[in-house]
């Protein structure tokens, strides 16, 4: 059974071990936080290729030792020749194949720019290191990585590129203790490491790239890659009992996340960790918070939404939590929205914390895997909807909507908390869950991850907006949910469906305590 790790000195917690060892190692050798997390998402592009690579976003929020939170995004636009008239005849831009690769990856840019504030000094050499030797020598296939190969290959080795030739280089799906041997990606990464991480986008390396996109047939060229830039929007932020809670700003769903948690907070009612009223007030905040997200959460260029003036006036969010029948459950017909990411975190010995979450969107992305570099392009652009006007509508240099949001928590006693979890629509509710098992009920932080957990709509490959929730929770809970109102749905033992949760806490003194989810292959790693 895990427990939660305590140490002093430095810590680092992803969904695979090899990623959180790296990202230890970094600390260990003098790095900071921030050049932990490099180490940790180099490592995971390699280790857990089915989940995130370079090819994807990322999303960063950064606690200092001084008290600030800022943050990065590593967000790409549409292509300049994604257009309406690029999809015509289609009713949705394809989730696989080439014209869902239509955005920018940003990832890169996203690590620069981190790593340009961070002040640190470890050379990139070093921080790229493991994930180098690992993609050179290869990485034993975990068993839900095979699982996940093997189901996604049918819709995948089809695909131009050299998905096949990388992930069935036998001709069949890899099986669980396989080798992954991914050469073409660590010359990549020995590229950044010779070229910089700019050449990303604007260098050799970037010519390599818009070349094999062109001859691949996606949209995004040369120029689009020049054309990309970081941002480093402010995180939102609203107060509750005791804390002060972070999330990354639009074009992410961490609006949501907040408003979530904001309105637990101003519940009467919240019972006893994991009792009705406690799952039934987080499911209901949720679907407020899904409300407003679904009806406004997108690229900010195209919003004149005031996100972090709704989180300052508590008036408003009094009047959404009063909406909160805290018997009955609201009817819930609403949509769901996609996607499977990482999210990692580190601290490191000077104070400085680090929530960040990156994705190539779908298992594996796009399905495009580019020959030249080994890089897997994300389909994140799939998620546009072909309209002229309205939510989420295609435009070139326009950002899709992002369910990516990395949450942290400054409490007032001093405490710093990272939180996170892989995801797509769980992801907001997974941080509740866990967040208020620990900040509200005082549940041990590897408890509040390890503990079964629920989900309002879609899981990995289902489309269903029922309730889910896994087997674990006292029994007359279930019966207590349905008779609410909710659609209750169980899914049997803890299952990867609830994303990879992890966290990290900083105590005032310093001490460090972490958790990793089992329904993922990480660890908390610290020295």
């Amino acid at each position: 059974m895990l427990t939660t790790v305590t140490s002093a000195n430095g810590m680092a917690t992803s969904p695979h071990f090899l990623a959180s060892r790296a990202g230890r190692d970094v600390l260990r050798d003098g790095g900071n936080a921030v050049e932990a997390c490099v180490a940790v998402a180099a490592t995971l592009a390699v280790v857990y290729p089915h989940m995130t690579g370079m090819g994807g976003d990322g999303f960063w929020v950064i606690a200092e030792p001084d008290g600030r939170v800022h943050g990065v995004h590593g967000c790409g636009g549409a292509a300049a020749s994604a257009d309406l008239s690029l999809y015509a005849g289609l009713d949705a831009v394809p989730t696989r194949g080439p014209l869902a690769a239509n955005t920018v990856a940003g990832t890169i840019s996203g690590w620069a720019a981190a790593l340009e504030s961070a002040g640190g000094t470890m050379p990139l050499e070093r921080l790229l290191r493991d994930a180098i030797a690992h993609a050179k020598a290869g990485v034993a296939v975990t068993a839900g990585g095979a699982a996940i190969a093997a189901a996604k290959g049918g819709e995948l080795r089809g695909q131009p590129g050299a998905w096949a030739a990388t992930f069935e280089p036998e001709g069949r799906p890899l099986v669980e203790g396989d080798m992954l041997r991914q050469p073409a990606l660590a010359q990549t990464l020995e590229r950044l490491v010779a070229e910089g991480l700019d050449s990303f986008y604007t260098g050799a390396l970037a010519a390599d790239i818009a070349a094999d996109l062109a001859a691949l047939s996606s949209p995004v060229s040369a120029a689009d890659l020049a054309a990309h830039a970081a941002t480093r929007p402010a995180p939102l932020h609203v107060p509750i009992a005791g804390a002060i809670l972070y999330n990354s700003a639009p074009p992410t769903q961490g609006f949501a996340s907040l408003l979530i948690l904001a309105l637990f907070d101003r519940l009467r009612d919240k019972g006893a960790a994991d009792s009705f009223a406690h799952v039934h007030s987080v499911v209901e905040a949720t679907k407020q918070g899904f409300l407003l997200r679904d009806a406004h959460v997108g690229d900010p260029a195209y919003h004149d939404y005031d996100y972090q003036g709704l989180l300052d006036d508590p008036a408003a969010l009094d009047a959404l939590a009063a909406r909160i029948d805290p018997a009955r459950a609201l009817p819930w017909p609403q949509p769901t929205q996609w996607g499977d990411t990482c999210w990692f975190a580190a601290a490191d010995k000077d104070g400085r914390v680090v929530s960040c979450i990156q994705s190539t969107y779908f298992e594996f992305g796009s399905g495009i895997v580019l020959p030249r570099t080994g890089i897997t392009w994300q389909n994140r652009g799939s998620s546009f909807r072909l309209a002229t006007t309205g939510w989420n509508a295609l435009r070139p240099g326009r950002k899709p909507f992002h369910t990516l949001n990395p949450a942290l928590a400054r409490f007032d006693d001093g405490r710093t908390m990272a939180y996170g979890t892989m995801g797509g629509e769980g992801q907001p509710q997974t941080q509740a869950a866990l967040f208020t098992r620990y900040a509200h009920y005082g549940v041990d932080l590897q408890q509040a991850i390890s503990r079964p957990r629920w989900l309002l709509g879609r899981t990995w490959g289902e489309q269903s907006l029922t309730l889910k929730l896994e087997d674990g929770f006292d029994e007359g809970i279930y019966a207590a949910l349905a008779a609410a109102g909710h659609d209750i749905e169980r899914i049997g033992p803890l299952t990867a469906t609830m994303g990879h949760a992890g966290a990290i806490v900083r105590h005032a003194d310093g001490r460090l305590d972490g958790a990793t989810d089992p329904r993922s292959d990480g660890e908390v790693a610290s020295w």
